[in-house]
């Protein structure tokens, strides 16, 4: 088991982020859909349990042509889909991740706290001394294009050269962080991101836990560079905005998984 944890420091308040996380999950999600595969939302309702009340989801990722061939024709197809169940309960959120073929052994654990701060807390998720010295703390600067895949690099998505029209935040230059902690006048938080890992594989658990923390941290990344640049998208809307959203991407994401990928619905590249 891996657990490693991300900080993400950004331009935005923690009441704002609530909005743009679920606006820009959801535009992702229609990015990665269309010929059969993709995202399917199987549940998203409200829930309340233990004192912990917010919006539950679960969701299915049809991942066939994200794997290697070799594994496609020798792996069942229930190895190919991710179950995803997440709890929101904002300003703290938790989603897992199994596998029905791998059962017990693999699960994602995705723990966030978002704090009005500039990523100076340790431990904010309450792990036992013994734990917590053994997790590795990464800092992820959505303006540093050196942290973005030459793949994944966007020119219109990059926070360095990014002004919003409707807030005026932006562009970040290098010293960004520094500056805005010292500007009282523009809002600032961090998402604490905790992610654990296990993969328990004979022979593969440390080379793939190790290379699953790499592809959250290239997520992050990714997701929290287009939340910002999207910003004038989203920070006119409100939460019921988003949840009659999130019911038209739901339909939206049924019918474009089913159509036949030859004719254009295939599932973008990474």
């Amino acid at each position: 088991m891996l657990i490693q944890e991300f900080r993400v420091v950004l331009p935005i308040s923690v009441e704002e982020y609530q909005v743009g996380q679920l606006y820009s999950v959801a535009e992702a999600s229609k990015k990665e859909t269309g010929g059969g595969e993709g995202v399917e939302v199987l549940v998203n309702e409200p829930y309340e349990k233990d004192g912990e009340k917010g919006q539950y989801t679960h969701k299915i990722y049809h991942l066939q042509s994200k794997v290697p061939k070799f594994v496609r024709l020798l792996a069942p197809s229930s190895a190919l889909n991710i179950h995803e169940k997440a709890w929101n309960a904002y300003p703290y959120c938790r989603t897992i991740l199994t596998n029905e073929f791998m059962k017990d052994n693999f699960m994602i654990k995705i723990e966030t706290w978002h704090k009005p701060d500039m990523g100076e807390q340790d431990n904010v998720h309450g792990l036992d001394a013994d734990i917590w010295k053994n997790v590795e703390v990464i800092h992820i600067d959505i303006a540093d294009k050196s942290q973005v895949e030459t793949k994944d690099y966007k020119p219109d998505e990059d926070p360095a050269t990014f002004k919003s029209v409707k807030t005026g935040r932006g562009p970040l230059g290098p010293n960004w962080k520094k500056e805005l902690s010292s500007n009282t006048s523009c809002p600032h938080m961090c998402a604490y991101k905790l992610v654990t890992v296990k993969f328990k594989w004979f022979g593969l658990q440390n080379r793939i836990e190790s290379l699953i923390q790499r592809q959250e941290k290239r997520l992050f990344t990714n997701f929290h560079r287009e939340l910002f640049c999207w910003i004038d998208k989203w920070i006119e809307l409100t939460m019921d905005d988003i949840r009659r959203m999130e019911e038209d991407t739901q339909k939206e994401l049924d019918e474009m998984r089913v159509k036949d990928p030859i004719k254009g619905m295939a599932v973008a590249e990474e």
